[in-house]
């Protein structure tokens, strides 16, 4: 095969940079590690990277030993870490490496038990992270498109936390002795965006930062092409088909071939069912890589869990839950179970000469804790701070200096006849008062920005209590400015509008690590938005999970420690509490439920549960009985997709002007009555893909939630490795099967960009014949 130049020159590049530095004093050379024609090379010794991902941010200090020890038994020479960027600069300029912070100390950790490193810095990680690792002071700068590009904004303080990376971490490469092999540069760019110059800012960043062992990037197989410079090797992203990442690889490259993250399960979001991984799949996939001599990380090798209010968010709007357990073969608590199993056993016929595999370590120990009572409250209206911040109209949080928490606007309305008060935005949720009564929900799952307010004989205070989530982790979406946003309008039934000014707002910010404010308890049952506290007795410090499905929605602090928030509409009811974070004797509790438990009383169970819901937990939403409004309605568009899995883009004939678009299916490529998309993007006049960020699904035909999460969600919240499909367990609704999304406001649409489902040829659902319609209103309610 003749060698095209991009891969001759990476060759050389990756040689560059691979060259090992002898550490003063040291009685011989470091290990070396380069990047060959074909293999990765240790000494000059062919290395198989069997890499497994575990984020020490998710994982309690105490137990890293204890986790970094399973990975080794597995049968895993590696493992990948990120670094978030947010955890370590919650406030510009401070950075923090303390504690559970402490990356260097993961690094000697895991060299100790064997184990190499691949480092993932970011500046943007994504992991269903808060903001995809990226600090929210970013989001004081003005504008929706200078995140992850080459605007001064965003790469001067990205330099100086690469610098920072390299303070810290440099010292721990390979080349000086340490476990880092490897240093990943930006994360799954091609998904965002085509700037391949800014690609080479961040590399350069890196090389700055005193990095001078192998950089690689990392994207789907489908935009592998999309971002790869010959300055970085590449490697592909999936949770299937392996031989198509690799010939991807091929295609751009001349190197080994490596799955930068392979995909053992999936992370689950609120009010989905819990997600699990292919085992069967996944064997036959690691033996396929192996045997291709290629390379691969496991993501993830252990999930853990989101501590404190880390958890980040899918687009449009749909938060992650705090058990990042991602069905991984070692569990949220650390378990080996029969999916562990399974992997050790595949991975121990790929050992290389003289290699052995270790005993798994001991199963820690769990323990129940009895039913307590939490009977002391302090309502969160009664503990706002006194400091109080007045603007004419609502803006951004960002813009007050706040970062996340509770955020509680008021305003005094005169006497007046009833009407609606309604935001231009409202991020995340919102619990609307008048005259200390509660009068509705806003909702930015549903973008719904107002509340009907009632006549008023007298002046009456409206009181709107905020609670922010998560920022979105994903795509453009990560711009994801929090708060009541204005203008805020007063709509009355004639039609008259008037804007609301004179607004004061006092927040509680829960900071970094989810501090908690002084509050003032009382020994009695609070109506309404509270805090709540109880205590338990411990003879010993065992791991535990606390049952919070009788409580609504909110947070849990143990001991002052956030251990994260919960939500019960599930599918996550429990909340993993290491032991290592209780004492001996007495362990305070403290709870804010916004929306008021049924039962003020919390156990400790021995086991999590992770897949039950209860979509009747929900906020209120209005009942829809939408159906579709296309009669008399022409076409935009009429097309065909080829068959396969790789993603394909469709221009219209002309750009079409509306605020709905629904995709109509004709037929699919296997003949049965059903459809999926794993992912539809909409292409504006430039032909880039749109913001997502206020779209929500007006209708679907049908969808499957029973034996599996085909959501229609899943069609556009940016993951390819879920998708939507129409319901088929419980029967199977008529066709055609359509789907519509609301977009916000009318757009030009100058074509789609669709991503079937991913997976072997044989999967439902592939999209063959399809039309497309745009207009204002393609829904109509019966």
């Amino acid at each position: 095969m003749t060698l095209h130049p991009s891969r001759r020159s990476f060759l050389g590049a990756a040689a560059g940079t691979a060259l090992a530095l002898q550490v003063p004093g040291a009685k011989a050379a470091a290990p070396r590690f380069a990047v060959g024609d074909k293999d990765f090379l240790l000494d000059g010794k062919p290395l198989q990277i069997r890499c497994g991902e575990m984020h020490f941010a998710r994982v309690p200090r105490e137990y890293w030993t204890h986790r970094l020890r399973a990975i080794k038994a597995m049968g895993l020479n590696t493992v990948c870490a990120y670094l978030f960027w947010n955890y370590h600069e919650w406030r510009e300029g401070r950075y923090r490496w303390d504690g559970q912070r402490d990356a260097a100390e993961f690094c000697r950790m895991a060299q100790a038990e064997g184990l190499w490193v691949i480092l993932r810095p970011g500046p943007y990680a994504c992991a269903e992270w808060e903001m995809g690792g990226l600090p929210w002071w970013l989001l004081k700068h003005p504008g929706d498109n200078f995140l992850r590009s080459r605007a001064p904004a965003f790469v001067q303080p990205a330099r100086r936390w690469l610098q920072e990376v390299g303070r810290v971490l440099a010292p721990m490469q390979v080349t000086q002795g340490g476990p880092i092999l490897m240093v990943q540069v930006e994360n799954e760019y091609g998904f965002f965006g085509e700037d391949r110059d800014y690609m080479r800012t961040m590399r350069q960043a890196l090389l700055d930062a005193r990095f001078d062992v192998p950089l690689f990037q990392c994207n789907p197989t489908n935009a592998v092409a999309k971002t790869h410079i010959p300055e970085l090797l590449s490697v592909a992203n999936f949770g299937s088909d392996p031989e198509r990442g690799f010939k991807a690889l091929a295609a751009v490259q001349q190197g080994p071939l490596m799955c930068g993250e392979y995909y053992s399960g999936w992370f689950d979001t609120w009010g989905t069912p819990h997600k699990r991984g292919d085992n069967a799949r996944a064997i036959r996939d690691i033996d396929v890589m192996l045997k291709a001599n290629g390379s691969f990380s496991l993501y993830m090798a252990h999930g853990g869990t989101t501590f404190g209010l880390w958890g980040g968010c899918d687009r449009p709007f749909r938060p992650d839950t705090t058990s990042y357990d991602y069905d991984a073969p070692i569990s949220e608590a650390g378990w080996l179970g029969e999916k562990f199993r399974t992997y050790r056993e595949c991975l121990g016929r790929h050992l290389q000469a003289g290699e052995t595999l270790p005993d798994a370590p001991a199963h820690l120990p769990v323990m129940a804790i009895p039913a307590f009572a939490l009977s002391e409250t302090a309502p969160v209206f009664a503990n706002l701070p006194r400091a109080v911040i007045k603007d004419a109209s609502p803006r951004n949080i960002e813009q007050y200096d706040i970062s996340r928490g509770l955020v509680a606007y008021s305003i005094v309305l005169p006497p007046g006849p009833a009407g609606r008060l309604e935001a231009a935005n409202a991020r995340d949720l919102a619990w609307v008062f008048a005259g200390g009564r509660l009068l509705g929900t806003m909702d930015t799952r549903h973008r719904r920005f107002g509340v009907d307010l009632p006549a008023r004989t007298r002046p009456t205070r409206v009181e709107i209590l905020l609670y922010t989530i998560a920022r979105v982790n994903f795509g453009v979406e990560v711009h994801d400015r929090k708060g009541l946003q204005g203008p805020a309008m007063f709509r009355t039934r004639d039609g008259a509008a008037r804007e609301l000014t004179g607004w004061e707002i006092r927040a509680i910010d829960f900071g970094d690590d989810g501090d908690l404010p002084p509050l003032r308890w009382h020994a009695k049952r609070a109506a309404g938005p509270a805090f709540w506290r109880g205590s338990f007795e411990a003879n010993e410090r065992a791991d535990t999970f606390l049952d919070m499905s009788s409580w609504g929605q909110g947070i849990v602090w143990i001991n002052g420690r956030c251990l994260g928030r919960y939500w019960s509409i599930g599918p996550t009811q429990t909340m993993y509490l290491p032991g290592p974070w209780m004492k001996a004797g007495r362990n305070d509790v403290v709870v804010l439920d916004l929306t008021g438990p049924r039962a003020s009383r919390i156990e400790g169970r021995t086991t999590p549960i992770l897949d039950e819901l209860h979509p009747e937990r929900d906020l209120a939403r209005p009942a829809s009985n939408a159906r579709p409004r296309l009669a008399g309605v022409t076409p935009v568009h009429t097309g065909q997709f080829a068959s396969g899995p790789a993603t394909q883009e469709a221009r219209f004939e002309q750009p079409a002007r509306g605020r709905q678009l629904c995709l109509e299916v004709v037929d699919s490529f296997d003949g049965k009555p059903h459809a999926a998309v794993g992912e539809l993007a909409l292409l504006g006049l430039e032909g880039k893909p749109m913001n997502q960020s206020a779209w929500t699904i007006a209708y679907a035909s049908s969808e499957e939630a029973h034996k599996e999460d085909g959501g229609a969600l899943n069609a556009i919240n940016g993951q390819a490795s879920d998708y939507w499909h129409t319901a088929y367990s419980k029967g199977v609704a008529p066709g055609p099967a359509r789907l519509i999304i609301d977009l916000g406001a009318p757009v030009d649409i100058a074509g789609l960009r669709y991503t079937p489902r991913q997976g072997p040829d044989s999967v439902t659902g592939r999209i063959r014949r399809y039309r497309v319609y745009v207009g204002d209103q393609l829904v109509q309610q019966m």
